[in-house]
């Protein structure tokens, strides 16, 4: 088995999809590495370090990929500046284990259903006990949430905590985090440890004590169906749900001073949730933080990757958080990776085990022998087609 890592050509990325000590880890299961040069540059980790763990060096990605069994990437394919596609230049039959997001990139998937390839993408394992330790959509989550904070308190023209000086006492800002998934949950944790005074929400009535376990007052509505898709996501609201919801959001936004944004249905697309006339009724000098930008962004009158102002209020839109954490980003989805690639991995018969009963591994392939075979990709494909769903 031949395991390749390509560098990431996504633009602005820094990440890399196997650090020097997974790759170690790897290599002592009888796997050969090898690791496209500089790919692990932008994230602290020079080329020297693969070497030292036992990874030969491809000087570019073509002669890469046409030897390699097995791929491992950060983000799904994608066309490479000289007109070819990533996809084309793996060899066919391989097989891809990325962040792929296959709603999103429906092209990608197409191409690699043509190769054909049998792809699997992380954000689809299930989120069972068993595959924790593979979710790189949680781990990576973990880091927009404290970054989102930090950026929040950065342009927010007050102090977080309180303090109190010889000056007077400055009051603890307001923070308010809309999604209670896990970048909520840890953008809670960190807007308390900064100081402020923070209150959360879900559609999902369950997480309340998840909420004020990492220091926020939860803040709902009594919803007239249930919100849960399963597996710690959420789902889309009933248009009255969604009406009871926009009030609530508007009546709390007018009284805080930070909102952060990180709700996601069913874990890829970001609902609208916050629209003009909130933003317009929120105080002059207000933040709000979109971290729902990469899924299509929370807010309206959001631009995603930028930074605007509306009557006085900022609204940060950031593209890819995890990649402005590089070297704990790369570490954390690289342990994800491995975990993955060492729970299917035979080692009598130095072979991944396609076992198509596994939960895991079922829940998520995308494509395989020439086929899309993820449902809700095939329903993506199928409405993008005009087909029947």
């Amino acid at each position: 088995m031949k395991i390749a890592v390509p560098r990431e050509i996504r633009a602005g990325e820094t990440r890399v999809a196997l650090d020097p000590e997974s790759c170690k880890k790897l290599i002592q299961l009888g796997i050969e590495v090898a690791v496209e040069a500089g790919a692990g540059a932008a994230a602290q980790y020079p080329d020297e370090a693969y070497r030292a763990a036992g990874a030969t060096l491809a000087p570019d990605a073509a002669s890469l990929l046409d030897q390699a069994d097995f791929v491992l990437k950060v983000n799904a394919p994608q066309e490479r500046t000289d007109g070819t596609h990533e996809v084309d230049l793996i060899r066919p039959g391989a097989m891809l284990l990325a962040s792929i997001f296959p709603t999103r990139h429906l092209e990608a998937v197409k191409r690699m259903a043509a190769r054909p390839l049998t792809a699997f993408s992380t954000d689809c394992i299930p989120r069972t006990t068993r595959a924790q330790a593979m979710d790189t959509l949680s781990s990576q989550a973990n880091l927009v949430g404290y970054k989102g904070v930090l950026l929040g308190a950065m342009e927010l023209p007050k102090y977080f905590p309180m303090f109190m000086t010889a000056a007077g006492t400055t009051l603890p800002a307001k923070v308010f985090v809309i999604g209670a998934g896990v970048a909520g949950l840890q953008a809670i944790a960190t807007a308390k440890r900064l100081g402020a005074s923070v209150t959360a929400t879900d559609v999902r009535p369950e997480v309340k004590e998840q909420i004020e376990s990492v220091g926020g007052k939860y803040v709902g509505i009594d919803l007239k169906q249930g919100a849960s898709a399963g597996g710690g996501y959420a789902a889309e609201l009933s248009a009255e749900d969604k009406a009871l919801q926009a009030k609530m959001l508007a009546d709390h936004c007018a009284q805080v001073d930070v909102v952060i944004t990180t709700a996601l249905i069913g874990g890829v697309f970001a609902p609208k949730l916050l629209d003009e006339t909130i933003v317009r009724s929120m105080k002059p000098g207000s933040v709000i933080v979109d971290l729902g930008a990469d899924g299509g962004g929370n807010c309206t009158l959001s631009k995603l990757g930028e930074t605007v102002d509306v009557g006085g209020v900022k609204i940060l839109a950031p593209l890819n958080l995890p990649a402005t954490l590089a070297t704990h980003a790369s570490m954390l989805f690289s342990r994800n990776l491995l975990n993955f690639m060492t729970a299917f991995w035979d080692r009598s018969a130095a072979r991944f085990n396609l076992d198509w009963a596994d939960d895991i591994l079922k829940g998520c392939a995308v494509t395989h022998e020439g086929q899309v075979v993820h449902g809700p990709t095939q329903k993506a494909l199928n409405q993008a087609q005009g087909g029947v769903a």
